[in-house]
């Protein structure tokens, strides 16, 4: 994922120019935040995949996972043992947000599926751990979203990057009753709006 990212972003600066903001939501925001926690290494140590974001936005990104200690040891066993087994991965829908609307539509969704495999769970909880370490170095302009309700993730991994970033680099921002799908949310005009001034903020052009 963190290569096949480093792609899509040089194709898009090649083909359209201009600065680089990317949006990581859930899974989707530990991908984003550990693509971007690459560039606190050294310079000649960077992965190849590595490219540069002039700004990044997180959204309840999955930065951590209340697991238990059996939890933790099936994802390692599993690791090695069976990486490509795909089991259920635990998550209602009706975690997703208070929108009984929203919850329905996903529901009906044909590609919605609720598997997860051990490789990707341990890449998952790598990658949030990894961001979470290197918070206190944070090079790139972050706006930091997330629902104190979520229940698909744990909350506190956001608090805990929150506390940890440089305040001149991160904007955090928590909607202590909202649950994990932010933008699909009954209060969902309030987020984008937060959104969409950090944007004119940290790039008025």
């Amino acid at each position: 994922m963190l290569r096949d990212l480093g792609r899509v972003l040089a194709a898009t600066r090649s083909r359209r120019g201009g600065p680089s903001v990317l949006l990581g939501h859930s899974m989707g925001g530990a991908v984003a935040a550990r693509f971007v926690a690459e560039a606190t290494r050294p310079e000649g140590r960077r992965a190849a995949w590595w490219r540069p974001v002039d700004a990044l936005v997180l959204s309840s990104p999955a930065l951590a996972a209340d697991l238990g200690l059996g939890q933790r040891l099936q994802v390692a066993l599993g690791r090695w043992l069976a990486p490509s087994a795909a089991v259920a991965n635990g998550l209602s829908p009706s975690w997703i947000s208070r929108d009984p609307a929203v919850v329905a539509a996903y529901e009906a969704d044909p590609l919605v599926h609720d598997r997860i495999t051990p490789r990707l769970a341990s890449f998952i909880l790598g990658a949030g751990a990894f961001a979470r370490g290197r918070a206190a170095r944070w090079p790139t302009p972050t706006l930091l979203m997330w629902g104190g309700a979520d229940r698909c993730v744990a909350p506190r991994g956001s608090r805990t990057f929150a506390a940890a970033a440089p305040a001149d680099r991160l904007t955090a921002r928590e909607f202590p009753a909202l649950a994990h799908e932010i933008f699909n949310e009954p209060e969902r005009e309030e987020v984008l709006a937060a959104l969409l001034a950090w944007l004119a903020a940290v790039r008025p052009a």
